[in-house]
Order: C-alpha cells, then structure tokens, then sequence
C-alpha cells in the first residue's frame, strides 16, 4: 500500500489548503519589495503601509465590508479569541454560542462563564433553545458560519434576527474560517457585527487571519504595544502575508461558482462509491446540508485512527475530526452534540476537498477508504 509522498491524495483541505498560485505570486512579490516595517515611517515603511492598506481594501470588498472594519490577526483561532474576549473585556455581560463552535471559540465561551446552545441532527442550531437563553444580560452571540468538522451551513440570518429582536444590546459574531471558499460573504457580513477568517483556509499561507469588526461594536485588544490595527491589535504587521492572504481570498471569491460545482461533484462521487460498498457506514450530513468540500462519514464497528493510519500508509491524507488540536485523537464534541452515537463516532472520517482536489484524486482516495475499511472489517470479524 506504499505510495511515494510526491503522490500524496489530499484531502483534508479544512485543516489547510494548498497555497493558489496567485497567493504565491503575491507573496513573492511582497517579499521582493523588501522587509521594511509596515508602522515606520521612511519611505520603505510607508511602501510596506500602503501593500497592507491596498490588501485590506481588498479584502473587505470580497467580505463586503468596510476596509476600516478589518483587522488583521495571525489567524482564525486569534481572531475568534479576538471576538470573544475582547467583547467581553470591553462590555462584559453574558456570552453564548452553539455546542458544535470551533474550541477557539466554545473553549473562551466556557472560560467566561458562558451558555452554550444545542443543535439538532445536522448540526444546525436550535434556535428555540436560542431564544431562551436570550435575556437583557447576553453582550454576545457567537454561531458559525461553515462547521469546521461536518461542514453544516448555520441559519445565520435568523440567528441574527432572533439576537435583535430578543438581545438588542448583543453583538453576533461568526467564525467563517471555513466559509469564504464556498459561501459569498457578502451576504453574511450585514448581519453580524464581528466575523473571523483565516488565510490558509483559502489558500493563502498560515499564520495570517482578520477579524472583521462593524464600527459601532465595542472591543478591548488582546495584544496591546503598539497600537496598530486602530488600537484594535497591536503587533509587527506580516505584510507579505496580508497581501498573499488578500489575493487568496479574491481568486476564491472569483472562482468560487465554479469551485462548488465541481468539487460538490467529486465530492459526491467520493462518498456515493464508499457507501456503495461499505456496509454499516453513515454520512453525517446530507449532502445537501454541507458546503460542497465537505465529505464526513462514520464507519460503524471501526476506529478512527486504525483508519487513518491504513490511509496514510496509502498515500491518502485525511482526518478524523477538527485539526486544531495538537494531532492526538481525541472524541469529537461535534458529533456528540449532533447527537450521533458514540460507537458509531469512534469509526469517523473526514475528507475535505478543494481548489486543487481531481477526480484521479477522488477515486484514488475512494479505492483507499474502501479497501482500509474492508481490510479492518475483515480483521474484526
């Protein structure tokens, strides 16, 4: 089953997709203008200022926003800790979001004291047991946009409109860090008041992220000392970066109508044949319920890491839940939430597609996946 690394399948572009070749480009060309500090103020500097200001121009149009309502981080997990605590800091109150959050998120939820919010069978947040926890007291609602391990759309317009209607003093956040390549943001950003992204969800590089602050919402900075980003954020401003971040995130936006077309396809030829053949195999979401990138399965009578580790021994690069931990595998607080069986989770699968994913990759990673499981089936019996 041994495959030689230059013909690795990859498909686990929700923990990190390849770089898009115009990222690179405007990566490269970043660097090539020289390493000058974006806040100096020679002229190197304001050359620096003015690539980071252009890409923050650019970014808010993909988002739809304001460019003064970007703030650039390190990354999504900065930014929804951003979000969370800095709105706390700033206005204090009750803070809530749903039990399927990233841990970047449900963690600093947990941490302030927080209420968390259930969902049902897809995933999709309750929104009468929304309604309930929504009182005079509550300064913060945060619901994802995109899941980060089953990939379920979340209802943020109405989670929004139930929020002013019943919390008027809360803001919405949503972590979108794995929308922007399959939903137009533009359509979200009205409604929230804070958003989370992050680069190399896009395929620009990692460490680079912004959070998306409406001007009228009240935070306190997590990193202070500089003053940068507006007093928002302090910190040396990654430029190159930015730029590469910027550029991602507009190729995504272009091409995105025809991404989802044609990864939703492969995605759903992928898991037509494993089901096909499996028994006792479920899909966690219809297809339907999901961004196209998505594909999560559970294999009954199996283990994830058993799985995972005949997949990589076949050249196929895969999950088994969210990547944000250190790597260890750990039970998935998504799927317990969604209500799925734990026996039946223990056996779970996550194959992420992207820009980059083809159908010779598809039915490599499908022939892996049925042969892995029939070989542990057969182990079991």
């Amino acid at each position: 089953m041994q495959q030689r690394r230059s013909d690795l399948v990859y498909l686990d572009h929700a923990a990190s997709t390849p770089w898009r070749a115009e990222a690179r480009a405007a990566f490269d060309a970043a660097i090539d203008t020289g390493s000058a500090n974006a806040s100096g103020s020679h002229r190197a500097a304001r050359r620096a200022r003015a690539l980071v200001e252009d890409a923050r121009d650019e970014l808010a149009d993909v988002v739809g926003v304001d460019a003064g309502s970007v703030v650039f981080t390190s990354g999504g997990t900065e930014s929804d800790d951003l979000a969370v605590f800095g709105r706390h800091a700033a206005v204090g109150g009750t803070v809530l979001c749903t039990a399927v959050e990233h841990p970047a998120v449900l963690e600093a939820v947990n941490r302030l004291g927080g209420k968390v919010v259930g969902c049902d069978r897809s995933g999709v947040i309750d929104l009468e047991q929304l309604a309930s926890r929504l009182d005079g007291d509550v300064r913060l609602v945060s619901v994802m946009t995109v899941n980060n391990e089953v990939g379920t759309v979340q209802p943020i317009i109405e989670v929004a409109e139930l929020v002013r209607d019943r919390a008027p003093a809360a803001g919405v956040h949503t972590d979108a860090v794995q929308a922007l390549t399959w939903l137009d943001l533009r359509a979200v950003s009205p409604h929230v008041d804070l958003m989370s992204l992050s680069a190399h969800k896009i395929g620009g590089p990692q460490g680079v992220g912004a959070l998306i602050v409406s001007p009228d919402v009240a935070i306190s900075a997590r990193h202070v000392g500089g003053g940068q980003e507006r007093e928002r954020r302090s910190g040396t401003h990654n430029v190159a970066g930015i730029v590469a971040m910027a550029a991602a995130a507009r190729a995504a936006d272009r091409e995105r109508a025809v991404d989802v077309a044609r990864i939703g396809g492969l995605r759903d030829r992928l898991v037509d044949r494993i089901v096909a053949e499996i028994p006792d195999v479920a899909r966690t979401t219809a297809h339907d319920a999901a961004v196209a990138g998505f594909a999560h399965l559970c294999f009954g009578g199996l283990e994830s890491e058993e799985l995972l580790f005949l997949l990589d021994d076949a050249g196929v690069c895969a999950s088994a839940a969210s990547a944000c931990a250190s790597g260890a595998q750990q039970s998935s607080h998504v799927l317990a939430a969604m209500g799925v069986d734990p026996d039946l989770a223990r056996g779970s699968l996550r194959l992420t597609l992207g820009h980059t994913t083809t159908v010779a990759d598809v039915d490599a990673a499908a022939a892996a996946v049925i042969g892995a499981a029939q070989r542990l089936q057969a182990v079991a019996r």
